[in-house]
């Protein structure tokens, strides 16, 4: 089935669409080789608890900026762009429920997500903020910009998961059944009790990175850990898979009359936007990227040639460069 294309949008998204602009090498401050991961705290949020990590602003009048991970990600995907944006943004990565150290939650829809991300910013009381997300984090924040445009200064979209329907343009394809299962993670849980978390890991950054070679060695242990310690809550399957039905249903709708559609409500979206593509995207459709900055009126579109899932990670200056050329224009 076809993307949308609403009709007051006539142009082809190539014709209409702004390309986004980057800032000189020299904007982009020098870093160690390898950027420790920033400390975290929990705070009680609708209940429960939601864990954020800070990366403290190094210049003088830095904005504030939230960054939201994607399906099976973490607040620590963001670690190396955060440290190279901190010359101009004072930023907070947050856990979505069930993900990283963040406690699980009764629900998992789209809304109920962005209504988490909504309930910090309105507690962090620090006026609109520079909104990035990625993949699922960058649908939440979507429906964040959509429905709070009072919260959202500016939005950045790393592969955001927007919806299409063609199982065979995403590896993630291969989970949906489990989605029609009763106790699919007990299934699962299964299965992954017999992949070592060195192999799990080395899976998961095949599939996000398009040259899995700039993965730093220590990002590697990291993200072992972090498997390990995901593998070890008993909520987390059972999180991840209610996370993924409520995007695969969301996707459903998107093709359907109402206003519940995700495109419908991307181009309800204000804000300046930049929108970010890989080329070599395995999870997320890369027709994705070019409509979401074709629906959204005020947006501008970069596609990485050799660039994955996480661009965030993979090209963290490059991506720095795109989102500083966007703060330098609004």
């Amino acid at each position: 089935m076809p993307f949308p294309r609403p009709a007051r949008h006539p142009a082809s998204p190539a014709d209409r669409t702004k390309r986004a602009v980057l800032a000189p090498e020299s904007a982009v401050p020098a870093l160690p080789p390898l950027v420790p991961l920033w400390p975290g705290r929990e705070v009680r949020l609708d209940g429960s608890a939601t864990y954020l990590r800070h990366t403290p602003p190094t210049g003088p009048g830095a904005e504030p900026a939230l960054y939201v991970h994607g399906l099976g990600g973490s607040s620590t995907n963001w670690t190396d762009l955060a440290a190279l944006l901190a010359g101009r943004l004072d930023g907070t990565a947050i856990d979505l429920p069930g993900a990283g150290r963040s406690a699980p939650a009764d629900r998992y829809t789209l809304p109920s997500l962005a209504a988490r991300v909504v309930r910090w910013l309105e507690r962090a009381g620090s006026g609109p903020v520079h909104l990035l997300g990625n993949s699922l984090g960058g649908t939440v924040a979507v429906l964040v910009a959509a429905g709070r445009p009072d919260l959202v200064r500016t939005l950045t979209l790393i592969s955001p998961a927007l919806p299409f329907l063609d199982p065979r343009r995403s590896l993630q394809s291969r989970m949906v059944p489990l989605l029609a299962v009763p106790r699919g993670d007990l299934i699962a849980r299964r299965v992954l009790s017999t992949i070592p978390p060195e192999e799990l890991a080395s899976r998961v950054i095949e599939a996000c990175f398009a040259d899995p070679g700039r993965v730093a060695e220590q990002r590697l242990v990291e993200a072992i850990e972090e498997i390990r310690l995901r593998y070890s809550a008993d909520y987390y399957l059972s999180a991840y898979l209610r996370t993924m039905r409520g995007l695969v249903g969301s996707f459903l709708r998107a093709y359907l009359p109402g206003s519940r559609s995700l495109w419908r409500t991307a181009a309800a979206v204000r804000a300046p936007t930049l929108v970010i593509g890989g080329r070599q995207d395995r999870l997320v459709d890369i027709r994705v990227a070019p409509q979401a900055a074709w629906v959204i009126p005020d947006s501008r579109l970069l596609m990485l040639d050799g660039v994955g899932h996480v661009a965030q990670m993979e090209v963290p200056r490059l991506v720095a460069r795109a989102v500083i050329g966007l703060l330098d224009e609004v």
